[in-house]
Formats: structure tokens, sequence, C-alpha cells
């Protein structure tokens, strides 16, 4: 998986799979201890620099781009210098013009001339200060994410709400490889959309009806569904949740069976921020009934 669909599946809580009848509710085995999984993903969502401090997203055009706490500068950012830093962006790569001392990268400054490759983990941040900054890539087009500990989205975090643990909305679904593999159309928040093969599909039974349910990727490590149903007009995101599996009980390239535990789902950051670049639910992953089940709204 590339940084950021790992950064997703990091939000999702892992399923315990188990073996039951096709097409029928799971039941008996082990039943996961979603208390502590929420717990835990409270404690993710409220580092210092989770999701929830997400300060600024702005988007590196080709040319210069200035940034600094002054008026005038293309990004503006509080608690920084005035003129922070300016950075040319030439064919998706960003390169240091000047950057104030503050602006560091591993501890050392930036000097003249730098390449800020896109990334999205601790070891591609830029620091100044008590902010972090990222130059990230989306569909071939840089950004410049800022996350701050002292964000409002931070500080007045009210907790999560979820809907019971219900045994009903765990159930085992049926892998089914598909030849050739299907391609996907996946649209993000900020309007981007792209592409990706996936090999297969999963078919199960809910609430007395067949669904159909594409996931958004498949690989080594498992399915990663972003999936919208009929909650989404009342009490759930209505840009779809994350769900993650396992891989399928005989592989990618062979039909077998893989549970889907709706109580697992959870939203994705865009549910918290406005400059988070979630991947919305494709059509293929809409689904025409409720499952009450899972991480509800986050009320802002």
């Amino acid at each position: 998986m590339n940084n950021s669909r790992r950064i997703a599946v990091l939000f999702a809580c892992l399923v315990i799979a188990r073996a039951t009848s096709f097409c029928a509710p799971a039941s008996g085995g082990e039943w996961p201890d979603y208390a502590a999984d929420r717990a835990a993903r409270v404690k993710s969502l409220t580092q210092p620099y989770g999701w929830l401090s997400l300060t600024a997203l702005e988007g590196l055009k080709p040319g210069v781009t200035t940034v600094g706490s002054a008026p005038g500068n293309t990004v503006v950012l509080a608690g920084v210098p005035a003129h922070l830093a300016t950075f040319e962006q030439k064919s998706g790569k960003v390169t240091v013009v000047a950057a104030a001392p503050s602006l560091t990268l591993h501890g050392h400054p930036l000097g003249v001339g730098a390449v800020i490759a896109a990334g999205e983990d601790d070891d591609s941040a830029l620091a100044s200060g008590r902010l972090r900054m990222w130059v990230i890539d989306r569909s071939g087009q840089r950004y410049l994410r800022v996350k701050d500990p002292e964000a409002p989205t931070l500080k007045k975090f009210h907790g999560l709400r979820w809907y019971a643990p219900d045994e009903h909305f765990r159930v085992q679904a049926r892998w089914i490889p598909d030849t050739p593999p299907h391609l996907l159309h996946v649209t993000n928040e900020i309007g981007q959309v792209s592409s990706v093969t996936i090999p297969g599909h999963v078919e199960f039974e809910l609430n007395g009806t067949k669904q159909t349910f594409i996931p958004i990727e498949a690989g080594k490590d498992g399915l990663w569904f972003v999936f919208r149903d009929e909650t989404y007009l009342q009490t759930t995101y209505g840009g779809g949740r994350f769900l993650t599996t396992d891989v399928p009980s005989n592989g990618l390239d062979h039909p077998g069976t893989v549970i889907l535990d709706f109580n697992e789902a959870v939203n994705p950051p865009c549910a918290y921020s406005p400059f988070a670049t979630c991947p919305l639910a494709p059509r293929e992953a809409r689904l025409p009934i409720a499952v009450p089940a899972g991480e509800k709204r986050y009320e802002r």
C-alpha cells in the first residue's frame, strides 16, 4: 500500500476472522474487544500530530510559493516567522529558494536548493516551532499539509460516537476473483479522480438481501473498503466510512471467504477536518440498505 492508504488502514481495527456458513451472520468464536479498539482509536486521533491537528492544506502551483505569517505570502500561517520559506514547484519537484533558520528537516535547517520529497510519514516532516508540514502528492499535484498540536479541532475534541456492537453486522462474505480485474474510478474530497484495478469483489447477505461489495484496494495486507450505506442520510458520515479486513481465506486469486465486521467501520479523516483529502465511497461500494454499526457521524 502507498503511504496515504497505510494511514487510512491504521484507522481501522483488525478483523478477527472465523469460519461460518456463507451469507449468514457470523456467530460463535471469539468476540472482538471493541471497547479496547475504540479507546485506541481515540488515542490515535488525539495525538499531537494526529488527524485532529490539521490546520491547512494549500496547493503548490507551478512556480513560486511563499510561506509565512506576514500578509502577502501565498500561504499565510500563524505561529511561524513573517517569511518562513519560498518554494519553487516545477515538474512536480519542490525546491527551496529561501528558508528561515527555524525551518528544519530531521533537525537540520533547510538549505537553498534543497529538494523536498513528497511524503506523509515522520521522516518527511518539515518543522518550524510547534508546526509540522509535509509536501504531499495527490494525483501528481503537490500540496502543503500543516499540523499544529494547538489546533482548535484537537483542543475542542469531544469524543466519538458509536453504534453498540451487534453481531448481526459481523458477517462472512464470499470473495470472488474477477477476470478481467475490475477497473474502479475513485473520486476524492478535492475532486480528483483516480483509477485503480481491483482483482475481485465480495458477496454477502444482510437483512435478507444479497449485496455486492468492491474494495478500493486489495493486496497482501488485506482488503480496504470505502463504503456508504443508507445511514448516511441521518447518522453516519456522508462521504463514506472505512473498513478493512484480512486477506481472503484462499488468497486474492482464488474463491474464498472473508469476515466483514461493520462494527469496526470508522470515519475517514475528512469527517473531522476540512483539510484532509479522503477517497469518497465509489458507486460500487454504496449499499442500498442501512448498516447501523461502527462509528457514527462526528459532530464538529
